[in-house]
Order: structure tokens, then C-alpha cells, then sequence
């Protein structure tokens, strides 16, 4: 099955080094990539292979992803590895890839540790198999202190089910009398959902060529930069990562506002305006050019 977040002996070539360079210096790199794997079925059907293989092949992409992800800096990379959608293909097909899971734990400790890679998760995680549920909290327990790339996994996920799910908890609390509702914010609400420790995705990939969310952290994507590729995942290289990041770069993140708008917002923000003075979408690109640091 290989291995996962990195080959045996791998050095990162040169040339590579020099790409990411260039890419660091030509404009802000996404904080948090977010994507969404899809076409590993569709791969291994179109080669005659079984559906397993282009799960198999997937691992390969994901360990390229994050690692060339880790090397440029990303602090944050969001993948979807199973929607609650997905319970309902073939329970051999479901078995499997919570075979592939635990192997590529089990296999990476090492490298996440020996790379500074924290491991999240989240989702319906009580609905995983219990065996899977205990390997997936120990790794997460064992990588907890690390520093670098977050790598959070979408486990049996689904992004209204995250919003209900906020929403029931929060009424609870108005119910017991530790919020108000007139006190309710985004940001409050925010910090009810599965991802309130992690910031929203700068950008969102999506590969195989779907144009669609896929019930996929939908509060959080308001924003989001979108770049769909018509590569299957099990063909996604950090080649196509880098052209989804300098399709990144050449877009003008407004948030809604006018050109105009948001370069007076840029200049509020160099002035050092205080947080607190500050709107929702100041905060918003505050934290987007660095300030809100």
C-alpha cells in the first residue's frame, strides 16, 4: 500500500526547491488548503483495475500533498477522506478504506513525528469502527505537540450535519442561560462547529472536474477561493498543487466589497486599528494579509 506522508530516502530535488521558492516569492501562500479527493473509482475503472487501487493510488497523492504542502509552509491542509454519503457504498469498499486508514497510521507515526505533522480529525468519529476510532485517537494523542502542517482528516463528514449539530448545542446553551440570543455572532457560532480550531480555507481543490461542495465544510468555504481540475486525485502531484496556488495568487480577494473597499480595509490594517474597533470583514482580511496575528 506505500507509504503515506513520505517514500523511503526522499529528498526533495532542487528544481522543487526553486518552484516553491518562486512560489513564496511571487505572492501570499494560502494559510489552509482544503480538498476534496475525488475520481479514485473512476481512475482505477478506466485502467480495469478494482476500486481499491485507486483508493491505494490516493494514499501516494495524499503523501505527496501534504508533504510538499509541509515544505512550502501551509499550516493547514483539510482533506476529505470519507463523507457520511459514502457509508452507503459496498461495505467490502467501506472495510477497505478503513483498512487503508489504519495502515497508513500505523505506517506514518514516524514521519508525521519526524516531520512536525499534527493529525486532527473531524466528523461523526463515534460512528467509526471501534478499532479505527482507537488507532485514529492515539495518533492524533501521539502528534499533538507538533508544530508544523495540520493535516485534519474528514471522517465520515458532512457539513450540515457539522452546522445541526452546532446549532442543537448552541440552543442548549441559550437554554441554560450561558449565551443570550441577541449576543449570537458568526464568530460565536463559529466556535460551536467541528473546525472552530482551525481558521476557513483560503482555497478549496476539488479534483476529477465536479463542480460541487459535496456537502463539504460549508460554513466555512463562504470565502473560499474554488480551483477545480479535471486531474483524478490518484494523478494529483504537487505539480498540480503548485498551478492550483498560483491560480490562487492571481485572484483579488474582496469578501464582498469593491476594489476600492478593500484596499482602504488594507490600509486600516496597517494602521494597526484595534481588533475591537474592527468589522467582521476588516477581521476577515486582517487575518487573510497577516495582521490579525
Amino acid at each position: 500500500m506505500g507509504r503515506f506522508l513520505g517514500p523511503d530516502n526522499y529528498h526533495q530535488n532542487p528544481d522543487d526547491k526553486i518552484v516553491q521558492h518562486e512560489l513564496r516569492a511571487t505572492g501570499k501562500l494560502p494559510k489552509h488548503i482544503a480538498v476534496i479527493m475525488d475520481g479514485n473509482g473512476r481512475w482505477a475503472e478506466e485502467r480495469g483495475l478494482p476500486r481499491a487501487a485507486g483508493h491505494q493510488a490516493g494514499i501516494v497523492s495524499l503523501r505527496d500533498v501534504t508533504r510538499s504542502s509541509r515544505e512550502l509552509g501551509i499550516d493547514f491542509l483539510t482533506v476529505y477522506a470519507f463523507s457520511t454519503e459514502n457509508w452507503k457504498r459496498p461495505k467490502r469498499e467501506v472495510s477497505m478504506l478503513f483498512r487503508l486508514l489504519r495502515k497508513m497510521l500505523r505506517d506514518e507515526m514516524e514521519e508525521m513525528l519526524e516531520n512536525g505533522v499534527r493529525l486532527n480529525a473531524i466528523g461523526q468519529i463515534n460512528a467509526l469502527p471501534a478499532i479505527v476510532q482507537q488507532e485514529l485517537g492515539e495518533a492524533i494523542e501521539k502528534t499533538s505537540q507538533n508544530k508544523g502542517l495540520t493535516l485534519t482528516l474528514a471522517l465520515s463528514y458532512s457539513g450540515r450535519w457539522d452546522i445541526v449539530r452546532a446549532i442543537q448545542s448552541l440552543a442548549l446553551d441559550v437554554r441554560r442561560g450561558k449565551i443570550s440570543p441577541e449576543d449570537i455572532s458568526d464568530d460565536i457560532f463559529r466556535s460551536y462547529l467541528t473546525t472552530s480550531a482551525i481558521p476557513d480555507p483560503d482555497l478549496l481543490i476539488r479534483t476529477s472536474g465536479e463542480m460541487r461542495l459535496s456537502n463539504f465544510l460549508l460554513w466555512e468555504l463562504a470565502y473560499s477561493e474554488i480551483h477545480v481540475t479535471k486531474t483524478f486525485w490518484p494523478d494529483f502531484r504537487r505539480e498540480n498543487l503548485y498551478d492550483a496556488i498560483r491560480d490562487y495568487q492571481r485572484r483579488e480577494r474582496r469578501f464582498g466589497l469593491t476594489g476600492a473597499q478593500l484596499k482602504n480595509a488594507i490600509t486600516a490594517n496597517e494602521e494597526k486599528v484595534p481588533r475591537e474597533q474592527k468589522t467582521y470583514v476588516e477581521r476577515l482580511i486582517s487575518t487573510i494579509t497577516g495582521g490579525g496575528k
